[in-house]
């Protein structure tokens, strides 16, 4: 079934690109409103038709509009079963916390759900889709319920590493939300030096040099479940439950964007 938050829910603190202080606030919405970005005067859908860029992370906008780093909060919010909330954003991008996904997620599980009428709008492929950028690929194949696959091949010391669950509230908070954002120190000193990444710190991102990580790992392969929590993020801009199995290899928010554009239009054919 569709369902909402039982109560309004409050996030405040830096943007890890801007630095810029930013607060943001769950609230509850009706049935078949979905999720929502209000951004002063300015809603924006959460679909995937209104990602505006991908570089560093998932911007969506509109009219003008635009917020950043929607993908943590995203991530929370769908994998928890909120199908409609309005997300209302007072900054340039959403706040980072601990750079994982663990505080919106235990908000969400401490206020709880209100199930709403009429079932929740679900994708079951009757085919496998495929999508591809060179070594980079994601795929989703029919199956009985949400799982994700992903393989992820980063330098040293990270090095390869491999995630497989399926998505539901309990494995998502288990498994998933706590995993942070990450970088290696010489990237984080040239964003710096190039304006960007200003709300970094080890307070909100994993930050790795040649011989590891500068805090302790929350799992051996905290990477990639990271990885894992953004395509969660960027898949919840589908407007509908994936049920199917992901595959990703070396994936990012970009292909993200683009296999979640590829299951929109099988969707809209479903409607049809």
């Amino acid at each position: 079934m569709q369902a909402t938050l039982r109560d309004c829910l409050e996030f405040e603190g830096i943007g890890l690109h801007t630095g810029a202080r930013c607060r943001v606030e769950l609230v509850p919405a009706r049935p078949d409103d979905g999720l929502t970005f209000v951004l002063g005067k300015t809603r924006v859908p959460a679909f995937v038709e209104h990602v505006v860029d991908t570089s560093r992370a998932t911007v969506l906008g509109c009219d003008g509009a635009t917020v950043s780093t929607t993908e943590h909060v995203l991530s929370a919010l769908f994998a928890m079963g909120v199908s409609n909330a309005d997300i209302v954003v007072d900054g340039p991008e959403i706040p980072i916390c601990d750079g994982s996904a663990a505080a919106f997620s235990a908000g969400i599980a401490e206020a709880g759900l209100a199930e709403q009428a009429g079932s929740r709008p679900t994708l079951e492929l009757q085919e496998p889709v495929v999508v591809r950028d060179g070594d980079k690929l994601i795929a989703a194949f029919p199956a009985p319920a949400f799982t994700v696959r992903f393989l992820a091949d980063f330098p040293e010391p990270i090095g390869t590493q491999y995630f497989y669950d399926r998505i539901d509230p309990a494995s998502y908070v288990r498994e998933v939300a706590a995993a942070r954002t990450f970088g290696y120190l010489h990237e984080v000193q040239a964003l710096l030096e190039r304006g960007l990444a200003r709300g970094g710190s080890l307070e909100n991102a994993l930050v790795f040099t040649p011989d590891g990580p500068l805090q302790p790992l929350r799992w051996p392969n905290e990477a990639v479940r990271h990885k894992v929590l953004d395509l969660v993020g960027d898949l919840a801009l589908l407007g509908a439950w994936p049920c199917c199995e992901i595959l990703a290899i070396k994936s990012g928010h970009e292909l993200h964007a683009a296999m979640t554009r590829a299951l929109r239009t099988r969707l809209r054919v479903l409607s049809a």
